[in-house]
């Protein structure tokens, strides 16, 4: 198979994936039907909720390798990257972005055949300017991983969705800092109110130091967890010149970061029983 980043052959580890959906490569990405393919990914994400929900942990890792290999979950993940995405034009370390629909397609066909492949390539950064002046750093992988991590995200966030607190917000589906100010509202609020105080907190560089341990040791047997591993280790390129990420997460990993931090807060009851146990 032709590796869209270096028109060389992709590096293979196991056997080939099996995949849920058409096995061809002659996808019209202009025919594609777009809400069918949402429902196929959101009926999934809600069963891996489900199944999390209950404690079937067999059941979860199941589905979710169904996500991994869905087609529809292969081409929404490459819209995502390719037309939603602000950063869409905006190329890693090969200099590639994809903007045919041609190129799309072969894109969504490479990331639903890549079965268990570790490929990861290292991020490029960049610096953009701070509101205080100062300038953050900004990793960005190339088109291929970018388009891999978006089908992951599919599968595992929905498992952790379900064990998370309901008054949490930070990097969740469908909640925002207005979510969060209207539950402080109604907590708050009348003459009787019991608390009457927030605190704000910030944790100076935790992305750019958190541990890559306890956050891998975090995922468990998730079928995709050596490629999160490669993605969190696979370095980053500043002015040309290679260097490792022994601690750390690149901006487009840091849900993952959530998942870790939010368990260690509320007290995961898996990670206090075993934490290897599912």
């Amino acid at each position: 198979m032709i590796d869209a980043r270096t028109n060389g052959q992709v590096r293979r580890s196991g056997r080939p994936a099996r995949v849920n959906g058409p096995e061809d490569a002659g996808l019209d990405w202009r025919a594609i039907d777009w809400p069918r393919m949402s429902t196929v990914v959101q009926r999934l994400r809600q069963r891996i909720f489900t199944a999390s929900q209950k404690g079937n942990w067999k059941q979860v890792r199941n589905l979710q390798k169904l996500m991994l290999r869905s087609y529809a979950n292969a081409v929404l993940s490459v819209r995502r990257v390719t037309e939603l995405n602000a950063g869409k034009n905006t190329p890693g370390v090969d200099g590639h972005i994809i903007v045919t629909p041609d190129g799309k397609a072969r894109l969504a066909h490479l990331i639903q055949h890549l079965g268990e492949a570790v490929d990861a390539q290292p991020v490029r950064r960049v610096y953009i300017p701070k509101a205080n002046g100062k300038r953050r750093p900004l990793g960005i992988p190339v088109i291929v991983d970018r388009a891999r991590q978006a089908l992951v995200v599919n599968a595992l966030e929905p498992e952790w969705e379900a064990q998370f607190e309901p008054r949490s917000y930070g990097f969740r589906p469908g909640r925002s800092a207005h979510d969060a100010i209207e539950a402080i509202f109604h907590v708050a609020r009348g003459p009787h109110a019991r608390r009457l105080w927030v605190l704000d907190a910030d944790l100076t560089g935790a992305f750019d130091h958190i541990a890559q341990a306890p956050l891998l040791a975090a995922l468990g047997t998730f079928p995709a967890r050596r490629l999160v591993q490669a993605w969190l280790q696979a370095g980053v390129v500043e002015q040309g010149q290679w260097q490792p990420t022994a601690a750390g997460a690149p901006m487009q990993s840091r849900r993952l970061c959530k998942v870790n931090g939010e368990k260690a807060r509320c007290g995961d009851r898996r990670l206090h029983s075993t934490l290897h146990s599912d």
